[in-house]
């Protein structure tokens, strides 16, 4: 690549940088983005960036496929009610093992390697995400995000850490004190409206809500929450797109400027997403 070329391309991401720069934004990591290494190791570049340019960005991440592995392991089935993972003791054990101790340090570990700031942390840490269990008895410790004590992040924040969040939450009322799993983008959801976030940004295994689930090329570029609506009850969300859609319905409804569902299956979709002009998945807004 010519030097032209590369000066071209830095003058172009100017004015996104001088936009967000200060200004706070959540991801949601999960997916192929976890599990395959090249493109893990392109998330963490895409965070390190992030935070050179003065974006306070809030990592919260998933982990299914490695509580899936270490369930296998110990001999439990994984079994699932309305999307969410029946979680009884035994299970919730492992859950807060895998995700608060594993999953979360080695990606606080990748951050720190690559030359950032951050640190782990799950909503049990000052009750900072607090739940209450679901009624139904056979889900088991799964619980359904009540608030978010943002001031924790904010310190975190302000002394230049990038926050790395597990899903796992302090239980209140019956199971006060007791780890409860919940959603990991339900929590991005409520942390970015406690933040009053800029943006919100779920990473997923498709390139984003497409109006035919079996054509690419149908993908929707932009979209309010009336417009997004009117394709919810026209049936033309896939099952496992709506709680994604109701989490940035909810952000946006609650002060974020602006939600992306954006493709992880591909390399650097964050700075993408936040530096061209084009971008990539679907952003949603308010209006």
């Amino acid at each position: 690549m010519e030097n032209k070329i590369r000066a071209q391309i830095l003058i172009h991401a100017l004015p996104y940088i001088q936009h967000f720069q200060g200004k706070t934004i959540v991801v949601k990591y999960g997916g192929n983005a976890m599990i395959n290494y090249e493109l893990k190791a392109a998330v963490i570049q895409d965070l390190i960036m992030m935070s050179c340019v003065g974006i306070r960005t809030v990592l919260v991440h998933g982990g299914g496929p490695e509580i899936d592995y270490m369930l296998k392991k110990t001999g439990k089935e994984s079994r699932f009610t309305k999307g969410f993972r029946n979680t009884d003791k035994e299970t919730m054990e492992i859950v807060q093992m895998v995700l608060c101790g594993k999953v979360n340090k080695d990606i606080t570990g990748l951050i720190q390697q690559a030359g950032g700031k951050a640190i782990g942390l799950c909503g049990i840490d000052g009750a900072m995400i607090k739940a209450s269990k679901v009624k139904d008895e056979d889900m088991g410790f799964v619980g359904e995000v009540d608030e978010v004590d943002a001031s924790i992040l904010l310190t975190a924040l302000d002394a230049g850490f990038t926050p790395v969040i597990s899903p796992v939450a302090y239980g209140t009322g019956a199971v006060e004190g007791h780890p409860l799993n919940i959603n990991a983008d339900t929590a991005a959801a409520k942390i970015a409206a406690a933040l009053g976030a800029e943006k919100l940004i779920l990473m997923t295994d498709i390139q984003g809500i497409l109006k035919d689930v079996n054509d690419p090329a149908s993908l929707i570029k932009t979209l309010s929450i009336k417009e997004l609506l009117s394709l919810k009850d026209k049936n033309l969300i896939s099952k496992g797109m709506i709680p994604k859609a109701e989490c940035c319905i909810f952000a946006l409804e609650n002060g974020v400027n602006k939600a992306h569902i954006i493709d992880g299956r591909l390399p650097h979709t964050l700075l993408i997403e936040l530096f061209t002009d084009e971008g990539i998945g679907t952003m949603l807004t308010a209006v």
